[in-house]
C-alpha cells in the first residue's frame, strides 16, 4: 500500500528524471478530493487527449468541462515533451474499470481483459493525459514519447514498482482505446530499460 507522493515531491522526482515540467497555477491544490479519498495509489495511468493545439490541451484538462470538471489528470504531456502539471490529488482521469486488472497492477503481474467497471480508478492511480488525437494516425514525437517513459519511470522509482504498474487506460476500462499509436508493452519495455540504468 503507497500513499501518495506530496506535490512538491511529485514535482521534484519529474524534474529528477529530466522532464521538463510547467506548473500551472495553484496545480498543488487543485483536485477532486472533496469527491472521495485519494490513495492508496498503485500505479501510473496514460491517456491521450483526442485534442490538438497544447494551449487548448492544457487548458481542457486544467478546468474540464460540464460533464466531467478538471482536474482530468495530474500532468498534460504536449507533442514537444513538456509536462504541464494541472492538478494533484484526486482527478477525473481513470474512472471505473476493472478490479481484476487492479489486483494485478497491485501484484504486478501480467494483466487480465478489463470487462468490468467496478472500481475507483480515481483513487489509486497517477494519470497522465498525452496530446494526440487517438486516431491511430496523428504521430507521437520523440521528445513527448520520451517524456511519457520518464513520467512514469521517475514514478515507478519513487515508490520501488515496477513497470508492471503503468498501464494504458484501454487497459483499465472497457470501451477505452487510450492511448492509440503505440502499445502499452513497448512503453514498458522503455520504462523497464529505464528503471534498470
Amino acid at each position: 500500500m503507497a500513499s501518495p507522493m506530496s506535490a512538491s515531491r511529485f514535482r521534484d522526482a519529474l524534474r529528477a528524471e529530466d522532464v521538463t515540467v510547467v506548473e500551472t497555477g495553484d496545480w498543488k491544490h487543485h483536485n477532486r478530493n472533496h469527491k472521495g479519498a485519494w490513495g492508496p495509489v498503485h500505479g501510473v495511468m496514460i491517456h491521450h487527449t483526442v485534442t490538438s493545439g497544447s494551449e487548448r490541451t492544457v487548458e481542457l484538462c486544467r478546468d474540464g468541462h460540464t460533464e466531467l470538471p478538471g482536474p482530468l489528470c495530474h500532468g498534460v504531456i504536449t507533442k514537444d515533451g513538456t509536462v504541464h502539471l494541472v492538478g494533484y490529488g484526486r482527478a477525473n482521469h481513470a474512472g471505473l474499470g476493472d478490479d481484476d486488472v487492479l489486483r494485478a497492477v497491485i501484484a504486478e503481474t501480467a494483466l487480465p481483459p478489463d470487462n468490468e467497471s467496478n472500481t475507483d480508478g480515481n483513487r489509486h492511480f497517477y494519470g497522465f493525459e498525452c496530446e494526440n488525437l487517438g486516431d491511430g494516425k496523428d504521430p507521437w514525437p520523440t521528445a513527448q514519447l520520451t517524456a511519457i517513459e520518464r513520467v512514469a519511470a521517475a514514478i515507478c522509482r519513487h515508490h520501488s514498482w515496477t513497470e508492471r504498474s503503468v498501464i494504458g487506460h484501454l487497459e483499465w476500462q472497457p470501451g477505452k482505446v487510450d492511448p492509440r499509436g503505440f502499445t502499452m508493452n513497448w512503453l514498458r519495455q522503455r520504462i523497464k530499460e529505464r528503471l534498470a540504468d
